[in-house]
């Protein structure tokens, strides 16, 4: 018999709260029945600076959704993308000299791993462990290589880290709203995920997200989270060249870029007199704006990608790119001049993601949390046998 059960999720992220409810059951079946953003408040630079503030609004948007549903909630996912977390990935070997790799092996190279990040980054908390690379005797392989026999064996893990202060002041602020963290989840990771779950072909990408203030760059090799990286600065920087060189206010831009035909038989044209208003005319031909904006593109595709000194050994992989333009007004004038930029002349396979295309991110969301994902590794205990276990075994097997 399906029992169905309502899970909480809280998104928090650069410009908002987002509490989202999902329905689902053990068949893999999940639908969104609650989703509301509430603007962020009580965090800022990363970091909580109004602990109250937070708490307050906590409880008040999960007293007011547990009596909405009639249903109280034990448990809750954080989702975050506003914290200074940090990627670090480590190698693990193992001499085989012929023999068999086993189970054991790869547990002990985990656990071995996990103690060292312990050791080097001992005020941050581990939120996720990525299986990355697999390679016996010098040979990447597919999956884990357990059974197979070898002389070497090398593992290579990514390990995702909150600092401690943070992870302990979420952990207070739900436990206060009577709820208990039952996983903490990087938004970077549940969209990489996301993208993969939907390419199947693919296992090696880079999603890059670029907003109005900020940018965001996420790399996913072999379908696990191998490096993210922020900008403080989005398509904005476009809009501010273009009133920078023309002269003209920054309304005035935006409304000729949203009301003027810039299509590419437009461009020899001058830009209508009526959007002067007030001011003063001036001749300004479109080509002039769509020139300023391509040379700002290109500039923010070598910025943030193709020059970019961290990317330089993922770039030689040749991965998909994923672009998406959070503004619409950006995306809709000058989408080609983004495609040409950052496949670098169709050097890279780029794909436009559409802002609705996201739209299963929590219900992917729910079923890793649910189910897990193939990458992610699970650090095992080796759970120590009871003296009467130890008989047992040493009599039976």
């Amino acid at each position: 018999m399906e029992t169905n059960s309502l899970n909480l999720f809280i998104e928090i992220n650069n410009l908002e709260f987002v509490f989202v409810v999902v329905e689902s059951n053990d068949n893999n079946y999940s639908k969104i029945i609650f989703k509301q953003k509430i603007p962020i408040q009580g965090i800022k630079e990363e970091k909580i600076f109004d602990y109250d503030s937070i708490l307050n609004t906590f409880k008040e948007k999960i007293n007011s959704l547990e009596k909405k549903l009639n249903f109280f909630f034990k448990d809750v996912v954080l989702i975050i993308d506003n914290f200074d977390c940090s990627l670090i990935s480590f190698s693990g070997f193992k001499n085989l000299n012929g023999s068999q790799l086993m189970k054991e092996n790869i547990t002990y190279i985990l656990n071995s791993l996990k103690l060292k990040i312990n050791e080097v980054e001992n005020k941050k908390t581990i939120l996720h462990i990525f299986n990355t690379r697999f390679i016996l005797d010098n040979k990447e392989m597919i999956n884990l290589p357990i059974g197979l026999f070898g002389n070497s064996y090398c593992h290579e893990l990514s390990f995702f880290l909150i600092n401690n202060n943070d992870y302990q002041n979420l952990k207070k602020i739900l436990s206060e709203c009577n709820l208990k963290i039952k996983k903490i989840i990087s938004k970077n990771f549940i969209e990489g995920a996301s993208l993969i779950k939907s390419n199947s072909n693919l296992n090696n990408l880079f999603k890059i997200e670029i907003s109005e203030e900020v940018s965001k760059l996420i790399f996913i090799e072999n379908s696990s989270l191998k490096f993210t990286q922020e900008f403080k600065f989005g398509s904005n920087l476009i809009i501010h060249d273009i009133s920078k060189i023309t002269g003209l206010k920054i309304d005035i831009i935006k409304d000729i870029l949203s009301n003027s035909d810039f299509s590419k038989n437009k461009l020899e044209d001058l830009v209508e007199e009526n959007f002067f208003k007030n001011n003063n005319y001036r001749k300004i031909r479109k080509k002039l704006i769509s020139e300023i904006a391509r040379a700002r593109i290109e500039e923010l595709s070598e910025i943030i990608l193709l020059k970019n000194i961290n990317m330089k050994y993922f770039l030689e992989k040749k991965p998909t790119i994923f672009l998406n333009l959070k503004d619409i007004l950006i995306d809709q004038k000058f989408i080609n001049s983004f495609k040409l930029s950052f496949s670098k002349n169709d050097n890279f396979d780029l794909r436009i993601i559409e802002n609705n295309v996201l739209d299963s991110f929590y219900n992917n969301a729910n079923e890793i949390v649910q189910f897990g994902w193939k990458k992610e590794a699970v650090p095992i205990t080796l759970e120590k046998k009871s003296i009467l276990a130890r008989l047992f075994s040493f009599i039976f097997d």
